[in-house]
């Protein structure tokens, strides 16, 4: 095989509205998604395994109930079981909207920071919460001086199956979104030092990746329709 056609087979592209897909045979696959006033990109990999400054989970209350799966069970592995030792009402108690940021020690997870969002009691659970997740991951990404965080859900390792990856992703990025439109307002009124976003990667399982996808584009429609 000649190398034009090795490097052809080697990355392969897939277009459809309103987004593209891309994946190599060595990367993860991403979706970029179109006409998002701030570029959004869906990246299938594990929150544990990201390599990037800022990386964003939540965690449901500090509860015996509320146990860890998946990447949750994997960062609180390579963070050698912070996760447990902090998640208790006296220390992090994961109330909705409690907020703790973490900088894992070198040779354990890719992220230098890890900024925990509370989702509060699990039991309750609505996607609408997520709609306050958006806002805080936009303005803490923005005090931290991050212009490209990384964020993960973690609903679903936390334990909490019963929403579409859809209804997660569009509430996420509406708070998202909607903080972003604050945030201009208030610097071009020259009130605000906060550094703007300049891209959001948002983290989403291979059989989660269109869902989560189609709830994006919800978010910005809604966001672009006359009020």
């Amino acid at each position: 095989m000649t190398n034009s056609r090795a490097t052809g087979a080697a990355l392969i592209a897939l277009v459809t509205w309103p987004c593209a897909i891309a994946w190599t045979q060595d990367s993860p696959a991403v979706i970029n998604i179109a006409d998002s006033p701030i570029p959004i990109r869906v990246l299938v990999q594990s929150p544990a395994e990201t390599d990037t400054y800022l990386q964003v989970i939540c965690l449901f209350r500090s509860s015996p109930v509320n146990t860890l799966h998946g990447s949750l069970t994997e960062i609180n592995e390579k963070l050698a079981g912070l996760l447990d030792r902090i998640r208790s009402p006296q220390l992090f108690g994961g109330e909705l909207g409690e907020t703790v940021v973490l900088t894992p020690p070198k040779n354990s997870i890719g992220a230098k920071k890890v900024l925990i969002v509370g989702l509060g009691d699990s039991q309750t659970f609505t996607p609408q919460r997520m709609q306050l997740v958006g806002e805080i991951l936009y303005t803490e990404a923005s005090r931290l001086g991050v212009k490209n965080p990384f964020f993960a859900p973690t609903t679903l390792d936390g334990g909490v199956s019963r929403f579409t990856s859809s209804q997660i992703s569009e509430q996420v990025i509406g708070g998202f979104l909607r903080a972003a439109e604050t945030e201009k307002v208030v610097n071009e009124a020259n009130a605000s030092t906060s550094q703007a976003i300049g891209s959001l990667t948002y983290l989403a399982g291979q059989e989660h990746a269109g869902e989560t996808r189609d709830g994006i584009a919800k978010a910005i429609a809604a966001l672009r329709k006359p009020h």
